[in-house]
């Protein structure tokens, strides 16, 4: 089964981009929401986190106290590296579950934020980058989430740059109020479904 990875930067409408090629039948693995869930779902990740961030990782109905963890990883660059080696194994683990879950499609998608810097378009056979200006996408996620311009930059700051991530993609959708987005998911989804026939 041909599966595929989007990605794009905070404010770049990669989960609305996703949102379409779902309306056309394709399913879609949204990392985020997997991270979420192995968090409590995934026994090894949890004994894991408990024995790098202390036992009050956890609450005592085994919901994640994300308040602790954020205290530790959300200045830390190297805290939050040891975070994600424990996250990201446990988000491969549940996206292949899930592909293999899958019975009729033409080819599955893999959302992630993350998918270059974690390096889970491995686990893809094609790639897209859904990219808008800087600007652009800081406001977005201002009105959207509530955040000032500096607390935007400074979690965009997080991820690699958009040329780089353009560069390593196979495929780049504009979401730049330029060009109408339907027509670009359109014409991907000719070409990967022509793919796997």
């Amino acid at each position: 089964m041909l599966k595929v990875g989007i990605t794009g930067n905070i404010g770049s409408g990669k989960t609305t981009v996703s949102r379409i090629f779902e309306i056309l039948g394709v399913p879609v693995f949204y990392a985020d929401d997997a991270a979420k869930t192995v968090m409590v779902e995934d026994p090894i990740l949890i004994d894991s986190l408990k024995k790098e961030f202390g036992g009050e990782s956890y609450f005592d109905d085994g919901s994640l106290n994300r308040k602790h963890i954020a205290s530790i990883v959300f200045h830390n660059e190297t805290q939050l590296a040891k975070l994600n080696a424990i996250v990201h194994p446990a988000v491969f683990r549940a996206f292949d579950n899930w592909v293999g879950s899958i019975k009729e499609a033409p080819y599955v998608m893999k959302e992630a934020a993350l998918l270059f810097e974690s390096s889970s378009y491995k686990m893809c056979d094609k790639t897209i980058m859904v990219t808008a200006p800087l600007e652009l996408r800081i406001s977005r996620v201002m009105q959207r989430d509530n955040l000032s311009h500096a607390e935007v930059e400074s979690r965009n700051a997080r991820q690699f740059p958009e040329e780089k991530k353009t560069q390593l993609a196979d495929f780049v959708i504009r979401n730049d109020d330029t060009e109408l987005v339907i027509p670009q998911v359109l014409e991907l989804h000719r070409k990967f479904s022509s793919l796997v026939q």
